[in-house]
């Protein structure tokens, strides 16, 4: 069964949180393989949305937001988008349009980052939105404060959060056909920080330096971990090999699930959005619109009595964006 741990370091203002998706990381790549138009993703694809869902797991379980956290990665190569999108109570699922070939051996500005196009977004969708309020998202480019192309994943979110979230951050991701797994140490922030005047910034320093040395001591600790150790190993083996010198405070585990939140209505919005017209001429072309979901694999099949129903229903609802079916 999938599971993430929190715990925090004792005395100490850093955090942590470990998880491995099993079950819900095998669902989603057999429900792919299912999927009779598209078949499996190449493994270097599979390999990104693993460590993508491991991360947005990770990052998810640490913000106080009811809501989805939607974490895209999109460019000018094969991979044209890769998004896992993470609920509130850690439901998730993902996936990826892939255009052209992607080497066995391809790795992330391969697939997504052949002209430096590329781009990662973090998205909070909150669950019950005020009216006229939109979801908020940070973007960053693949490449880092030198210009240089990023080649990991963990690398650019690494940088996502210092650059979006002021916050000091280690990422150590892994994932193959069975195990999505990944490691996140983040230093916490510090009340009162940057308000201190005179004499007391001084000292304040000095509690700083202290303080980021504990955080690199551990992160350090953390970049050790090996990628066949975090596929392999159970949680606590690898907590008490890396940190068995150090007091964790551990709070209950929770269970990430594959969960898809598609439904008809929700198609139908899509289908409103399209317009009268473009529909009708699905409908003439084709004889239904037939729409398969690209997270889960389900399939909506609407005839024209049903096209009609949804053009002549009550209300006028907003559609729903269609990246976010």
């Amino acid at each position: 069964m999938s599971e993430l741990h929190k715990f925090l370091f004792d005395g100490l203002p850093v955090r942590g949180s470990i998880v491995r998706l099993t079950d819900a990381w095998t669902e989603i790549l057999a429900r792919r393989q299912a999927n009779a138009s598209t078949g499996a993703w190449p493994p270097p694809v599979a390999q990104l949305l693993g460590e993508m869902a491991a991360a947005g797991a990770l990052m998810q379980s640490n913000i106080k937001f009811n809501g989805a956290m939607v974490l895209q990665i999109f460019g000018d190569g094969p991979v044209k988008l890769a998004v896992v999108e993470v609920q509130h109570d850690l439901g998730l699922r993902a996936t990826a349009k892939v255009v052209g070939d992607v080497g066995i051996n391809a790795r992330l500005p391969d697939m997504v980052n052949r002209g430096n196009k590329g781009r990662c977004a973090i998205t909070l969708d909150p669950k019950d939105r005020f009216p006229g309020q939109q979801p908020y998202q940070g973007v960053v480019p693949l490449y880092g404060d030198h210009q240089e192309k990023l080649q990991k994943l963990s690398e650019v979110l690494e940088h996502y959060m210092l650059q979006s979230e002021q916050l000091d951050t280690t990422l150590v991701l892994a994932a193959n056909e069975k195990v999505a797994a990944g490691l996140l140490i983040q230093r916490l922030p510090l009340a009162g920080e940057g308000n201190l005047a005179g004499s007391m910034v001084s000292k304040a320093n000095e509690d700083e330096i202290g303080r980021n040395e504990d955080y690199r001591r551990i992160a350090i600790l953390a970049g050790s971990l090996t990628r066949n150790e975090l596929l392999e190993l159970d949680v606590d083996t690898i907590l008490h090999r890396l940190f068995w010198e150090e007091k964790l405070l551990r709070f209950e585990p929770q269970t990430p699930r594959f969960s898809c939140s598609c439904s008809r209505e929700r198609v139908g919005n899509m289908i409103r959005s399209l317009g009268l017209e473009e529909a009708q001429g699905i409908l003439a072309e084709r004889g239904d619109i037939d729409v398969s979901c690209d997270f889960c694999g389900q399939d909506y099949r609407f005839d024209a009595v049903d096209t009609a129903r949804i053009f002549t229903s009550a209300g006028d609802q907003p559609p729903v964006s269609p990246a976010v079916q």
